[in-house]
């Protein structure tokens, strides 16, 4: 409870940008099912990830070596972050997550919907378009 509520007073953030384009897929994502907000970021928290990857490759690296102990050596930037992400993707499927929003009860004719009801915000490491989270859904449909 205290993390969140660091998180979400917004302190954490002041003197940078913060990414809460997750949360506004996921936000959408409940509203065309019964799923709850945290079902929404398992399901589509990865997708996501893996689709902004490129352009926050840095910090998706040092994620990987801080948090998920991925030694560097002998890797690229992107072999690292890819493996941090990885077994991100094995503990989240080993706590028994869900991990596609099908699972949720979204199916493809929800899907346009979905995307037009994400409200786009900048500040993460890419400002995505609602085709870009057409396809993160669709991404997601696949999990």
């Amino acid at each position: 409870m205290w993390t969140a509520t660091w998180a979400l007073n917004t302190l954490v953030a002041k003197g940078k940008t913060t990414d809460w384009m997750v949360h506004m897929m996921g936000q959408s994502i409940g509203g065309y099912t019964d799923a709850t907000h945290g079902m929404t970021l398992s399901a589509i928290s990865l997708p996501y990830y893996r689709h902004i990857l490129p352009y926050g490759l840095e910090k998706f690296k040092r994620y990987a070596i801080n948090v998920w102990d991925v030694l560097p050596e002998g890797k690229t930037s992107r072999e690292i972050a890819d493996e941090g992400l990885n077994r991100m993707e094995a503990y989240m499927n080993e706590l028994g997550l869900v991990m596609n929003i099908r699972d949720l009860g979204a199916n493809e004719d929800m899907l346009e919907d979905i995307s037009k009801g994400s409200f786009i915000l900048k500040g993460g490491y890419k400002v995505l378009s609602h085709e870009e989270i057409l396809q993160i859904l669709r991404e997601s449909m696949k999990a």
